[in-house]
């Protein structure tokens, strides 16, 4: 099934130009022809084309069909990698495996100073759409490390690190069904003042097993655990 992502749309009406273009100029559809649109907030719409416009593609509804919420949230907060190819597979990874937030940091051994937003929300709307999400993650722009600790709310806390000190692996530390953050590093790690810091304001320390793993793995396997121990 092909899912088209509008924000704004919700059932008879005018497709936004983006997806109108796909729609008409890339996927060749006409009209007649039956699509399912997503509004990223738990609703897909199955429409038929009366009008195929490159740029205001016409709908009309046929059925509207709502997906309930996910049972726990899965904030994944991480340092992105130097190579933005890297940043953009992990993105999309954690997408397809079901994130219900997504924040970049900043930490003391960033690599990556800088990031686009737009681009980041680019990647998260493809990946919702391959991978049929009814609903779409919020987005954060870049935030330094010690400011999101004070700011997050969250009822479960983790951050994996690689120094040698107590902590639990993650599959042993989370409780299925609680919502949770997952706080990732960089490929230097987080200094060891910020995990000193997290563990001060509540974080767990966590391990995500005995190999050492590439940021963009880290945060792949984090989600994954979480996923697998709530089914």
């Amino acid at each position: 099934m092909e899912l088209f992502f509008d924000p704004g749309f919700n059932g008879n009406g005018i497709l936004s130009e983006n997806e109108s273009k796909h729609c008409v100029n890339v996927l060749r559809h006409k009209t007649g022809d039956t699509i399912t649109v997503s509004d990223g907030k738990g609703y897909y719409y199955t429409c038929t084309i009366i009008n195929a416009h490159h740029k205001r593609c016409e709908l009309k509804l046929v059925e509207k069909k709502h997906f309930k919420a996910p049972d726990f949230k899965l904030h994944l907060a991480v340092v992105p990698t130097k190579s933005i190819d890297r940043f953009e597979w992990l993105i999309e990874k954690a997408m397809e495996l079901g994130i219900t937030e997504l924040t970049p940091l900043l930490s003391h051994h960033s690599e990556r100073k800088k990031i686009r937003t737009d681009r980041i929300e680019r990647v998260v709307v493809a990946a919702m759409k391959q991978s049929l999400k009814a609903y779409m993650p919020i987005i954060n722009e870049l935030t330094p490390f010690d400011r999101f600790l004070k700011q997050n709310k969250c009822d479960d806390n983790f951050i994996a690190h690689c120094y040698d000190t107590d902590k639990k692996p993650l599959k042993i530390a989370y409780q299925a069904g609680q919502d949770c953050t997952l706080c990732i590093g960089p490929e230097g790690d987080f200094s060891e003042k910020e995990v000193y810091d997290a563990i001060q304001l509540g974080y767990h320390p966590v391990s995500l097993g005995t190999s050492r793993l590439r940021t963009e793995t880290a945060g792949v396997v984090a989600c994954h655990t979480i996923h697998l121990l709530n089914e």
